[in-house]
């Protein structure tokens, strides 16, 4: 076959219901490939992909990080952060956000992290079944964003439904103009919270992020102005919602198609934080990230012109045979020195080192409930973000 039938759309369900085979064509026949229908370029292979995520003077994330957010336009208040910046501007406002996520306050989650882990599970315990993502994995990450910023009790179902709803595409929902109107709702929202802590500072880390300085290139050192400080908060409160839900469904898919590899798992726990790293491998929330092109480069003997819009497929990449051997089957013991499903470079994820947390202790406390489930694949849902995540909405497991 020739390149005429290689097509790939990152909004199309019928292709990524099991987009691997069309990524493994790209990487071998098209590793830059052109999508004239939606006017991008894109990378599939892992040095590719890692050398553009580390170029960030030439693949620019000013315009947004997201095909469809830099199609719409200006980007609104609310979603103006680090993902919409680029070094060295980028690089102060990161500084102050990282604060949310050092190894201490990390650490000093567990607990909670588990507890809430613990409270969901030891409902479904002797139910015969449950769906593992709709009925546990969308309830978590909310939680625990919730608690660390300090959003009041009564208004955390709402925040997660409104994080929810701000990610949720259609089917061929390409615009982003009822996306932005959830997303204006939430940012009201914060407003209050900001408002709130102004006059009453607490102990938690919306407060933290108010009081900190901000250490810029140029100029005094200055606190947040109000649309940063609820820019930074809509970034907490939305970035993990949705992608840690998508690891619980890609963790108790995998492992039910690997039983052998769930089954080391359960003899030996002390696998699990390897397994994570394997798990997000072999299927990652993440799908891709967009750049706009700052000149014009020359890639695989093809040029892209300045201002194109250059897709980095993370998650073609963790099935690269140059940096994965074997890399279709799941391997809870594969040594990974490095993959990209949390990206590389300025614009790594920040969340990351909590994702790993909440990660781990999903899989300690599921195996230790339930060592073996069944898949109830007819009745299995796989839904997009956009161009940017892809996973399951709907899970349903039979466990014993």
């Amino acid at each position: 076959m020739g390149l005429d039938d290689l097509y790939w759309d990152p909004f199309d369900y019928a292709i990524h219901a099991d987009p691997h085979p069309i990524w493994r064509r790209m990487r071998e026949e098209a590793p830059l490939y052109r999508n004239e229908r939606h006017d991008f370029w894109a990378l599939t292979r892992f040095g590719d992909v890692l050398d553009a995520s580390l170029d960030w003077e030439t693949y620019s994330s000013a315009r947004g990080d997201i095909l469809e957010v830099i199609r719409a336009g200006p980007i609104p208040f609310f979603m103006r952060s680090i993902i919409t910046l680029d070094p060295p501007e980028q690089t102060a406002q990161r500084n102050l956000l990282s604060r949310a996520f050092t190894p201490r306050r990390i650490a000093a989650l567990e607990p909670l992290v588990r507890d809430l882990v613990r409270e969901i599970l030891d409902e479904r315990v002797g139910s015969g079944g449950f769906d593992y993502v709709a009925d546990f994995g969308a309830l978590l990450p909310g939680r625990v964003i919730s608690v660390m910023l300090g959003i009041p009790d009564s208004d955390r179902d709402r925040v997660r439904e409104l994080a929810d709803a701000g990610l949720h595409r259609e089917p061929g929902e390409l615009g982003m103009q009822r996306n932005h109107e959830v997303g204006e709702e939430l940012a009201h929202y914060i407003e209050r919270y900001v408002a709130q802590r102004r006059r009453t500072p607490r102990d938690d880390l919306m407060t933290d992020l108010l009081e900190a300085e901000l250490a810029e290139p140029a100029g005094p050192r200055r606190k947040l102005t109000d649309a940063e400080a609820v820019g930074f908060i809509h970034l907490l409160a939305v970035a993990g919602n949705e992608t840690l839900a998508k690891f619980v469904g890609w963790a108790g898919a995998s492992l039910a198609r690997f039983p052998a590899e769930r089954a080391k798992l359960v003899a030996r726990p002390e696998l699990v934080p390897g397994a994570v790293e394997e798990i997000l491998r072999y299927e990652p929330p993440s799908l891709s990230l967009a750049r706009c092109v700052q000149r014009d480069v020359t890639l695989h003997g093809e040029r892209v012109p300045k201002g194109a819009v250059l897709l980095l497929v993370t998650a073609a990449t963790g099935r690269d045979p140059r940096q994965f051997p074997d890399p279709d089957r799941l391997d809870v013991e594969r040594k990974i020195s490095r993959h990209l499903s949390f990206g590389v470079g300025p614009h790594v994820c920040l969340g990351a080192p909590l994702a790993r947390l909440e990660a781990r202790i999903i899989l300690e406390e599921t195996l230790a409930r339930f060592p073996s489930w069944e898949v109830d694949w007819e009745h299995c849902e796989i839904v997009h973000t956009g161009s940017a995540v892809r996973g399951y909405s709907k899970l349903p497991i039979r466990t014993r």
